[in-house]
């Protein structure tokens, strides 16, 4: 009784203080009908509890406050937040909610419904899938994925409870797919906190280090932010502007991703504090000018760096977010960035597309403005559903070239503008207007010259396209395309040009099975396709049409079972065995794990210097000991071990997140391991003997190779080295980086 009267409590403690949010916020107050479809839900639920042990309904009334403060959605939004579960989770119907709350909130459950059927199902893809139907859903209304990124956000604050399988997978998921998706809609805050989360979750030890040392430079930042910023407010006081100057730190993620895209240490990222002007307009539509007034004054105070000017006020971006960005020299010799915008522009910045509706008169809920940006983006989205790919996998690939993209802005021959992703060429330019003319483009004109397909356009360019009727669509293109539409238009294209060449090949696997008695023909193409490391089925039948793959002995040997667990398993090994003195040289070939059928997943496995043979250990990320790791139960039953940030791995999460593991390490500095540092510097005598005597100084690491160009009194070169564990390559480059003139270490994978 005591547990159910503080259960009591708490559900209606959150209860209250969603009400007050919502009758804080600027939307009609219609708290009759959130009450009904809280108590409702509450009814619903009764009784069922959350992995973490409190009860379900706690998690619908988070995701409705997410909805409500964090988001700024209405009425409509919240009710259809506290029911999202409802038709899910229990015997109710889309239909009963419809008879109580009427056709919209009932859409949107039906909706949210849709997408979760299965998220945690057995089946392969079962990501992709829901996110097609997601996609699909969000055209009918955008609050269907804005309230689906709200329960994501809950679900990742939340993700403590889970298995280390599961969080992987979760957390992959998100930086995969919701994440961008957030940044998309113009969710700054709710993108940053899901990548943060994810982070923390993948790499724990890297997000508590980062974390650690933003604390210890924190009174450095407070101190430079304080004396840059006091001329500026002087200087803002003067104009008579109504302002609020804030200090922005980059978040634990960009800093970390920085750090690997760059290859930079902490330290030598310069852009961790920016500064933030908000003003309030004395009128609207002066707004504009009121940023440039702004950047005008500040640039007399502060040196401004002139390739660093961002101008996304007379175009903002596809998101919805307007500012100007300058960087300005500080009196410490520091480039700081500067985000001027107005308080409307912030709220769009922090809660996007949600924020345009708050400025619009009308019912509550209503989208009555301009959503050209938004259309345009679903538009697209939909154009890629309506032509699907044929792989999951692609699929996802091809979503989040459109996810990504930073725009840049082109004009065609008769002066209108097109917003196109920044690093697109003149092809994707013609597929973006029509898809005839993309498949029969020879060339164009930009800028009234002569380019050819592959040249990449600038911002401000005029681009007129040239045809030919003799021009057919080449499969050298899909390497310089870089938008969604024009890599999906091409591919289905190709298929339907290489239909015809996997028909062939089909017959000429039928013939090889018929010589050899092989009977069933699906199996063994299956078997083939994963032994030649074909995508899928169609790519084997087109390599063996295309004599790319030859069929013989070596494919017998497989389908037969005799070389089971030996194939390329030399390649596969990143590791050299335990002694190379040892007689024979060959270690024995290993027996690859085959993962069980009541396999537990929710167990991390253990990978020691006994079993490490029994994995697969992949060239796309080359992880070694002490390396955040996960492994992943391929086709064939076996364990393929990634890296936890490794490009394939974040497919993998977020396609097959049912086959994910948790891997550990349980190494004992008994096998060598392949790592190459890369070192730059000033040359000088004596710098080789420095490097190599501190190399030799680590006891358990050998030199490989070490390659070393020298010019112009500069030298750039590459240690090869053979290490137990990623300790020993970080020991290495910390000495290293104690060497005079020794300028850039970094880690090549």
């Amino acid at each position: 009784m005591m547990r159910e009267a503080a259960d009591d409590q708490l559900i209606n403690d959150a209860f209250q203080r969603l009400l007050d949010s919502y009758l804080s916020s600027r939307h009609r107050k219609k708290v009759d009908i959130i009450t009904k479809a809280f108590n409702f839900a509450r009814q619903a639920h009764k009784g069922v509890r959350r992995l973490s042990g409190e009860p379900y309904i706690m998690h619908p009334i988070a995701v409705a406050q997410i909805a409500c403060e964090e988001v700024g959605l209405g009425s409509t939004s919240i009710c259809a937040a506290l029911l999202h579960d409802v038709v899910e989770d229990t015997d109710y119907t889309t239909e009963d909610i419809e008879n109580i709350f009427g056709p919209k909130i009932a859409q949107i459950v039906d909706g949210l419904t849709k997408i979760s059927g299965g998220i945690f199902g057995e089946q392969a893809s079962a990501q992709a899938e829901n996110f097609k139907k997601l996609l699909l859903t969000m055209s009918e209304d955008i609050r269907v994925i804005l309230i689906k990124i709200c329960d994501r956000l809950h679900n990742m604050r939340t993700l403590e409870s889970q298995p280390a399988n599961k969080q992987y997978k979760i957390a992959g998921e998100t930086l995969y797919i919701y994440a961008p998706l957030a940044n998309r809609l113009g969710l700054n805050k709710v993108k940053t906190e899901l990548e943060n989360l994810s982070f923390q979750y993948e790499h724990p030890e890297e997000y508590a280090n980062i974390k650690s040392k933003l604390a210890l430079t924190e009174a450095k930042r407070h101190e430079l932010f304080d004396e840059f910023t006091v001329p500026i407010e002087v200087e803002l006081q003067k104009m008579g502007i109504h302002y609020e100057i804030k200090e922005r730190v980059k978040s634990p993620y960009s800093i970390w991703s920085k750090m690997q895209n760059k290859h930079v240490s902490f330290e030598e990222i310069y852009d961790i504090l920016a500064v933030r002007i908000i003003f309030t307009p004395n009128k609207r539509e002066e707004e504009i000018n009121e940023c440039f007034n702004i950047y005008v004054a500040i640039s007399k105070i502060y040196k401004s760096h002139p390739d660093r000017l961002r101008d996304w006020l007379s175009h903002p971006k596809a998101n919805g977010y307007q500012a100007l960005h300058v960087t300005l020299m500080s009196k410490q010799g520091r480039w700081i960035e500067v985000q001027i915008r107005s308080d409307r522009m912030n709220e769009v910045a922090e809660q996007g597309f949600a924020a345009h509706w708050k400025y619009k008169e009308g019912d509550d809920d209503e989208y009555t403005e301009d959503e050209a940006e938004l259309n345009e983006w679903l538009r697209t989205i939909k154009e890629i559903l309506d032509d699907p790919q044929p792989d999951a996998m692609d699929f996802l690939d091809a979503i989040k070239l459109n996810l990504f993209a930073s725009e840049i802005f082109v004009f065609t021959p008769k002066g209108e503008i097109k917003t196109m992703p920044a690093g697109c060429t003149a092809l994707d330019f013609a597929f973006s207007i029509h898809t005839f003319l993309g498949s029969h483009c020879i060339g164009a004109k930009v800028n009234h010259k002569l380019v050819p397909l592959s040249h990449k356009l600038q911002s401000g360019d005029q681009v007129e396209i040239l045809t030919s009727k003799s021009q057919h669509v080449q499969p050298s293109w899909i390497n310089f395309v870089s938008t969604a539409k024009a890599k999906a238009k091409i591919q289905a294209i190709l298929r339907r040009n290489s239909r015809e060449q996997q028909r062939k090949g089909e017959e000429m696997f039928d013939e090889f099975c018929k010589k050899n008695n092989i009977d069933n023909m699906q199996a063994a193409a299956d078997k083939l396709t994963e032994f030649h490391e074909s995508r899928n089925r169609d790519d084997f039948y087109q390599a063996v049409a295309d004599k790319i793959i030859l069929l013989g002995e070596k494919d017998l040997d497989e389908l037969q079972g005799k070389d089971a667990g030996k194939k390329g398993w030399r390649k596969l090994m990143p590791f050299l065995g335990r002694d190379k003195k040892k007689k024979g040289g060959t270690p024995e070939q290993p027996e690859l794990f085959v993962v069980p059928e009541k396999f537990n997943r929710k167990k991390p496995i253990f990978i020691t210097d006994d079993n490490i043979m029994q994995y697969k250990f992949k060239h796309c990320c080359h992880p070694i000991p002490g390396d955040d790791v996960l492994g992943f139960i391929d086709g064939r039953h076996q364990i393929e071990i990634h890296k936890r940030a490794c490009p394939v791995a974040a497919k993998l999460k977020a396609s097959f997140g049912n086959r994910i593991l948790d891997a550990k390490w349980d190494m004992h500095k008994k096998l060598y391991f392949d790592a190459t540092i890369r070192i730059q510097g000033i040359d000088r005598v004596g710098m080789l003997l420095d490097i190599s005597q501190i190399i030799s100084s680590q006891m358990s690491v050998n030199i490989h190779r070490l390659t070393i160009t020298s010019e112009d009194g500069m030298f750039d070169g590459s240690i090869e080295l053979r290490v137990h564990d990623r300790d020993d390559v970080k020991d290495i480059m910390a000495n290293l980086r104690k060497i005079e003139d020794l300028k850039d270490v970094t880690q090549i994978m």
